[in-house]
């Protein structure tokens, strides 16, 4: 016998079932995953984990449990999705950098602001913050609806009995399909400030509002540059916010500058490192050759100094970090929540008035929760009075019954079937009574204890407050003007709690641009003797022969940013910018240094760069045998012409070396001076003290009536000649002695 299988086959439009099943998977995504509630400011798997937490009754009083637990918790009973989602949630609801009050109170490593991941949710513990229990204290109240969980085991909360406008104090971010929510944070005493101001007047304008709420408040403080913006996104709930880094420009050592950051942006949170890592790269890439260092001295504060390079412009550094860097970014506010199912785009003064509604919703179920348990309980209450008046007779109805519940029926109805009275006026008596349910169960509960003077006696106090209660929780629910009374009264109680000073800063700032400065690089000034002066670059100087370098007695080696010093025997320095030295050919002539710079009818005695002179000392021997050491930061300064030394009438400058940190503390570097009369003397460096330019100096040599010093130089344990007037000398052969000695025949 043959059987025949009829197949049923459905026909489906492909691009329709493609629409249908993509639109129910965006539809989940965006209500059930990605997007907060506008009443409780939490998306799905926050709310879960918080309510997984109080199940396991992790108040802040509690000792904290080990995330795994939470995490196996929230997975298994709520949210059926990965645990490592569910652990970066919890994460973030800790993090003080991200929130303007955490929601959890981690124990452990929960990452940090340089972006440090947390540890393994097996090794980190936490528990409910005080943030957190605005959120659930009221639980059982019974202030929020219940549905089934996913698997229809368990009863979870479709929203949170919040009490703080918590979507706006911590803000979220989420990425849904087709929409993204980016809400900043807010200070949490101006949200309630703001809050309260609505309540008071539902019509306030938003200009009035923003006296209250000003602006969003990053937990990592900063600035926001363009407040003039603000209106319009709190108007429309979307807008760009330009916030920026808070920076300092200190002095430093040497005269240096540097730039230090001490607050850094709200979307830079978590990447402290990757942000350090940015500016060390452009430095290494010499995009920004002003910078010397940069180092990351941040610990509970953030701290991170940029070194400034000498005589370089820190604040158009600063600019061009602003530009380049995260330093300065833009912060993207689109206000998206999810009401009634729907994702919707909400002002500042919307969100305000959804969370006015949902708190008169919650203040309302709360009182009529307590009205209907005082309601109750002034029943009880009210029968325990009444039963001690007629303790006798209940106690003979309890001794002539034969089960609770014809003794029951009795209390209740009055029925006296079978039950045996002692006296026909019992009897009556009994038959006239009518207890409620409740309280003649609480009758028959009632322990002999209560029958104590003084225990009635708090029966009867306890039954004048219950009415008292009844009579003002009827009046709150009577009227929306005593609600909202009720309302800010407990919003004044948490700002006490959890308000904060201000941290991020609201300003208009005009963007400075960013001026590429020169770039440095190393150049040599060519000086014959005649004076003639010229500027090359390293190639250059690579394609001159040396027989045409021995032109030149001076070639100074300096970067194109330097100064050229020029010392004269008369005591004076004067300074010429590198750029202003024109650059020449090596056939060039050059121009005299006279033209650029005041040098006049002066014996010029010594050329330097100043980047050599600045960490260096310079050794002063003049015509009188006077000697001394002067610092070289001692001639910093912008002014073209300065002083040098002090000289007495008559005496000139006659000796002039510069010595390297390493010569400079060189206990073997040694001092030589050779006189017109042929008499010379050496000792050692060390014995000559530093002094400042404006000294004269201390006396270096004994001189012979008519007598004067005609060189002096500073040689090191490695040299055995130096040179003067186009000789060399031995300088082994110069003795030595004590300075302020005379000197001795030269046998150089």
């Amino acid at each position: 016998m043959k059987t025949t299988t009829t197949e049923q086959l459905i026909q489906l439009d492909f691009a329709e079932e493609m629409k249908t099943s993509f639109r129910d998977y965006a539809v989940s995504v965006i209500v059930d995953r990605a997007l907060p509630d506008i009443r409780d400011g939490l998306k799905p798997v926050q709310r879960r984990i918080l309510y997984a937490m109080t199940e396991l009754g992790l108040d802040p009083k509690k000792p904290h449990r080990k995330s795994a637990r939470i995490v196996g918790d929230t997975m298994g009973k709520y949210h059926p999705h990965g645990d490592s989602s569910i652990y970066d949630a919890l994460v973030h609801m800790s993090e003080d950098f991200s929130l303007s009050i955490p929601l959890i109170d981690g124990h452990g490593n929960f990452g940090s602001l340089d972006g440090d991941s947390a540890a393994a949710m097996r090794y980190t513990e936490a528990r409910l913050s005080e943030g957190a229990m605005t959120m659930l204290d009221h639980l059982e109240k019974g202030l929020v609806d219940f549905i089934p969980n996913f698997d229809n085991s368990e009863q979870e909360p479709t929203v949170l009995p919040a009490m703080l406008p918590n979507l706006l104090i911590n803000g979220t971010t989420g990425i849904a399909v087709g929409m993204v929510t980016n809400v900043p944070p807010h200070n949490p005493g101006e949200v309630i400030d703001g809050a309260m101001a609505y309540i008071d007047n539902p019509d306030i304008t938003l200009e009035e509002l923003m006296t209250y709420i000003p602006g969003p408040d990053f937990p990592t403080g900063g600035q926001i540059i363009n407040a003039e913006a603000l209106p319009a996104i709190y108007a429309t709930g979307e807008g760009k916010l330009k916030v920026r880094a808070t920076a300092q420009i200190e002095a430093a050592d040497h005269g240096k500058k540097n730039i230090v950051i001490t607050e850094i942006p709200y979307t830079s949170a978590g990447n402290k490192t990757r942000l350090v890592e940015s500016i060390v790269d452009l430095m290494k890439d010499k995009v920004f050759e002003e910078i010397n260092d940069v180092r990351d001295e941040s610990s509970k504060d953030v701290r991170i100094v940029i070194e400034v390079k000498r005589d370089r412009d820190a604040e158009n550094l600063l600019n061009g970090l602003y530009k380049k860097t995260g330093l300065e970014d833009t912060y993207s506010v689109n206000m998206l929540a999810v009401k009634d199912q729907q994702p919707i785009i909400f002002d500042l003064k919307t969100m305000l008035k959804e969370f006015l509604e949902f708190q008169e919703l919650l203040y309302t179920r709360e009182y009529q929760h307590l009205l209907a348990k005082a309601t109750d309980r002034l029943e009880i209450v009210g029968g325990l009075i009444r039963a001690t008046d007629v303790i006798d007779l209940i106690i003979e109805i309890l001794r002539g019954s034969t089960s609770v519940k014809q003794a029951k029926g009795c209390l209740t109805n009055g029925d006296i079937t079978d039950i045996k009275f002692k006296s026909e006026a019992s009897k009556k008596q009994a038959s006239t009574l009518d207890f409620t349910e409740r309280q003649a169960d609480a009758i028959l509960a009632m322990p002999l204890s209560k029958l104590i003077g003084l225990e009635i006696m708090k029966l009867h106090e306890e039954s004048d407050t219950l009415l008292k209660n009844i009579e003002n929780y009827k009046k709150i629910l009577g009227s929306t003007k005593e609600l909202h009374k009720v309302i800010k009264k407990q919003l004044k109680e948490f700002k006490q709690k959890f308000d904060q000073p201000r941290r991020t800063v609201i300003s208009q700032v005009t963007t400075s641009n960013y001026v590429v400065e020169e770039k440095i690089e190393d150049i040599y000034i060519l000086i014959d003797k005649f004076g003639y002066t010229k500027s090359c670059d390293a190639s250059t100087i690579a394609r001159i022969g040396e027989e045409t370098l021995k032109d030149f007695p001076y070639t100074i080696k300096m970067k194109n940013t330097d100064k050229l010093c020029v010392f004269t025997a008369e005591g004076n320095l004067y300074q010429v910018k590198a750029s202003a030295i024109p650059k020449g050919r090596p056939k060039d002539k050059g121009v005299l240094i006279h033209t650029l710079c005041k040098v006049g009818k002066e014996d010029i005695i010594l050329y330097a760069g100043f980047e050599e002179l600045f960490d260096s000392q310079l050794l002063f021997v003049t015509k009188s045998g006077y000697i001394k050491l002067v610092s070289g930061i001692e001639f910093d300064t912008n002014r073209s012409q300065v002083n040098t030394t002090k000289l007495d009438d008559g005496d000139l400058i006659v000796g002039l070396t510069v010595l390297s940190g390493a010569d400079a503390v060189s206990g073997e570097q040694k001092v030589i001076i050779y006189t017109a009369a042929g008499l010379s003397l050496g000792f050692p460096l060390d014995e000559v003290p530093e002094l400042k330019k404006a000294s004269r100096g201390v006396k270096g040599i004994a001189l012979e009536k008519d007598d004067t010093v005609a060189y002096a130089t500073s040689v090191g344990p490695e040299e055995e000649t130096f040179t003067y007037r186009g000789r060399e000398y031995s300088a082994k052969k110069v003795r030595s002695r004590k300075r302020g000695a005379k000197g001795q025949k030269a046998t150089l």
